[in-house]
C-alpha cells in the first residue's frame, strides 16, 4: 500500500508539475500578446505623426485639398474633436490607407489652429459593396455612424486616432477632454 501511495504522490506531483508550466507558459503568452498588441495602437499612432508631420500648418493641409466641415466639434461633457479640415477625394475613393487620412482635426488656439488628430473616414455603403465587415486598420475597427446623423452624412465608418495630443480615454476615442473649442 506504501509503495501505491509514493507512486500516486510521484503522479500527483508529476502532473502538478505539468499543470503549473501550462499555466506559466500560457500566461507569458498572454503577456506577449498584450505587448505585441500594444505596440499595434503605438505603431498606428507613430505612422499617422509620422504621415501628417506635412500638414502641422494648415495652410499646407489646404494646398494638399483639405478644407473645413462643420465648425469645431464639441460635446456638453466628452471634450472636444475640433476642427476637421475633411479630403472630399479621399472620402470618396472607398479606400483606407494609413498614410492618407480622409480628415484632419486642428484645435483652435490663440496662436492658430494646432494639428491634434486625424479621422479615416468612408462611405458605409460603398465599403460594404466590397466587403462584409467594418473597415479595420492596424487592427483598430472602424464604429459605424448611421443616417441620418448630426452631420447630415448618409451612413458612414470611421477612426479618430488623437496622434498629436494625448488623449486620456485612449488613442483612437472619439472624443478628447484635452481638446477645447473654447480658442475659436
Amino acid at each position: 500500500m506504501k509503495l501505491n501511495l509514493t507512486k500516486s504522490l510521484r503522479r500527483l506531483t508529476l502532473l502538478s508539475a505539468v499543470v503549473a508550466t501550462s499555466l506559466f507558459a500560457a500566461d507569458d503568452n498572454a503577456h506577449s500578446m498584450t505587448a505585441h498588441e500594444s505596440s499595434a495602437p503605438a505603431k498606428l499612432v507613430a505612422d499617422v505623426r509620422s504621415a501628417t508631420l506635412q500638414f502641422v500648418d494648415v495652410n499646407a493641409a489646404v494646398a494638399a485639398g483639405y478644407g473645413p466641415f462643420l465648425g469645431c466639434v464639441t460635446g456638453p461633457d466628452q471634450g472636444a474633436m475640433g476642427i476637421h479640415y475633411v479630403n472630399g477625394l479621399l472620402v470618396g475613393d472607398g479606400e483606407i490607407d494609413a498614410s492618407r487620412p480622409e480628415a484632419l482635426i486642428y484645435e483652435p488656439t490663440a496662436l492658430g489652429l494646432r494639428l491634434v488628430g486625424v479621422e479615416y473616414i468612408v462611405d458605409a455603403a460603398t465599403w460594404m459593396l466590397q466587403h462584409t465587415a467594418p473597415p479595420v486598420l492596424d487592427g483598430q475597427t472602424f464604429q459605424y455612424v448611421s443616417a441620418p446623423n448630426r452631420f447630415g452624412l448618409p451612413a458612414f465608418f470611421e477612426l479618430h486616432v488623437w496622434a498629436w495630443r494625448d488623449n486620456p480615454n485612449g488613442a483612437f476615442v472619439d472624443w478628447n477632454t484635452r481638446v477645447t473649442c473654447e480658442g475659436q
